[in-house]
């Protein structure tokens, strides 16, 4: 078995997802880059000074999480840390501007097909890839889940008038976000008594192409909290909900 403890992180071949890897593995982790594209990862691995290897995975689709989590038994025997970083903002053209996006995510206005495949990446992704991914966690001293939410999914904020940000509140991407902080809440639930801790975290408003790059933090910013989450000890939290500044509303 691996001497090292492993970390996947979804989606990590550029972004958040690559910032998180990297800081991994800086911790001495052996980093398993996630991405649909395996070409892609490869290249995301190599930048990575470390312990990086490429993993074809699609969270979208069942043959290849249930792949992933062959090979990493295989090769590896171990996984002590899973971050699903893997998500999507809408399914038109890349590039939209993000007034766009939100106009057409209104719930009068949104399409159906594009609530779906949003969903399907955000919220099921995240159940396939954690539940094929349970057993090896399970097996480890000590593993940690980390989802990367986002303070738009946030119910409690969004139900302020004076939230500024509420307007972007539609039927596509929020309530992804609100969804995947139920599904974190109920593995943390069913997972307390096994020491596994799951863990919802809001990276910010980060510059990733996820909004078009709009946003206004750094993803060397985004990671340091996802990253904290995922190093915490027999006393850290789960089944929280948080920022790098606070505990958020759920």
């Amino acid at each position: 078995m691996q001497e090292n403890p492993v970390a996947l992180v979804t989606g990590a071949n550029k972004g958040i997802g690559l910032q998180i890897a990297k800081d991994l593995a800086a911790h001495g982790f052996t980093v398993l880059i996630g991405s649909r594209n395996l070409e892609k990862g490869e290249t995301a691995a190599k930048s990575v000074e470390a312990d990086a290897r490429a993993i074809q995975l699609d969270v979208t689709n069942q043959d290849s999480i249930s792949a992933a989590a062959a090979r990493i038994r295989s090769e590896l025997g171990r996984l002590d840390v899973l971050v699903n970083n893997a998500g999507i903002s809408h399914a038109g053209q890349p590039g939209r501007p993000l007034e766009e996006v939100g106009k057409s995510g209104r719930p009068s206005v949104a399409s159906l097909d594009e609530v779906r495949a949003v969903f399907e990446t955000n919220v099921f992704g995240v159940i396939a890839v954690t539940q094929a991914m349970l057993p090896l966690l399970r097996e480890a001293p000590a593993a940690r889940i980390v989802n990367v939410s986002s303070g738009s999914g946030s119910l409690t904020l969004n139900a302020d008038p004076t939230n500024s940000h509420r307007e972007m509140f539609g039927a596509v991407y929020a309530p992804s976000k609100t969804a995947l902080n139920a599904i974190t809440l109920a593995f943390a639930i069913e997972l307390m008594s096994t020491g596994i801790k799951v863990n919802a975290v809001s990276p910010g408003f980060t510059a990733t192409d996820l909004n078009n790059f709009e946003g206004t933090g750094t993803v060397q910013q985004a990671a340091r909290h996802p990253v904290r989450l995922a190093l915490i000890g027999e006393d850290g939290p789960t089944g929280t909900f948080s920022s790098e500044r606070r505990e958020l509303p759920w």
